[in-house]
């Protein structure tokens, strides 16, 4: 499960989270209101180019892939999916302002733990899921895939991620140099390459130094995109009164830490303001703070 002390991410945490999904799985609504609403594949093979391959004896040469072929030198052919196709790119801050929590565990692993529930969701419906773990340094990718490999690889992502940030952070804690976070508009306005058009694109983040263009990026990021957003929070802060309190760092440090008053909710940048925003409560098990969340 996640570390004890909920610093750290662990796999068999992440995948854990697919049977509380299981259990949560009745309460997806139905295709249709009607009796036989089930989704069913369309006869033939969609209109939405998917890839590019080599071509195989059978296939039908009105799909050959001319740019390709000219490319490489040998023939290729273009594979298409339904318009309904669904991917989901999950993409997790884990810049040093996440590694912290007042209680239970670190924002950055409620991320991971929000992004897993959601991902588990996706798979389970038939749909694709990548992910991009952003860092101080470079970022982990993971190419969008589909079924319980894809989901897999995502949570392999999450932790080395994870623990990437984690060692990164106790090395500079050590020296005692600290440095300002890298602006997230920086590592989002990469997405635009990586993630299909027509994705979903669940960004889990609790929006600290989110620079000066974040606006324009997740405007461009739009147009062909549907961005959700996981605000990561801690509800204990909000009712935190003024006063000394000790910090404990994963490193065994203990540091003092002051408050003038108690925190308060933070207003949305106001390109969020027509997008689907769910505030996650770090200090919650994943189960009571993703309900009602679903894909």
């Amino acid at each position: 499960m996640i570390a004890a002390d909920g610093t750290r991410v662990t796999a068999s945490g992440l995948i854990a989270t697919r049977d509380a999904v299981s259990q949560h799985a009745g309460q997806i609504p139905p295709t249709s209101a009607l009796p036989g609403g089930y989704a069913i594949r369309k006869r033939g093979q969609g209109t939405v180019i998917a890839d590019s391959r080599i071509y195989m004896h059978g296939d039908d040469m009105r799909y050959v892939d001319r740019g390709a072929t000219a490319r490489t030198g040998h023939l290729h052919v273009r594979t298409f999916h339904e318009e309904r196709d669904q991917v989901s790119f999950l993409v997790a801050d884990f810049r040093p302002a996440m590694l912290w929590g007042m209680r239970r565990a670190f924002r950055s692993v409620a991320a991971a733990e929000a992004l897993s529930w959601l991902g588990w969701q996706a798979v389970a419906r038939g749909g694709r899921v990548g992910l991009m773990a952003i860092t101080s340094s470079e970022p982990v990718i993971v190419r969008t895939r589909g079924g319980t490999r894809g989901m897999l690889a995502v949570i392999g992502g999450l932790v080395r991620a994870h623990d990437a940030a984690m060692d990164s952070a106790q090395a500079r804690a050590a020296d005692h140099s600290f440095a300002a976070d890298p602006p997230l508009d920086q590592a989002l306005a990469g997405l635009q390459r990586i993630v299909p058009r027509g994705a979903s694109v669940i960004i889990a983040s609790a929006l600290d130094s989110v620079g000066t263009d974040f606006d324009s990026v997740i405007g461009q990021l739009s147009q062909h995109r549907a961005p959700r957003f996981l605000l990561i929070e801690d509800q204990a802060l909000h009712n935190l009164p003024a006063g000394h309190y000790p910090l404990h760092g994963p490193d065994g440090n203990r540091r003092a830490a002051r408050f003038r008053k108690s925190g308060t909710a933070r207003g949305l940048p106001e390109s969020l303001a027509n997008h689907d925003v769910a505030r996650i409560d770090a200090g919650m098990p994943p189960r009571d703070a993703m309900a009602g969340v679903t894909i």
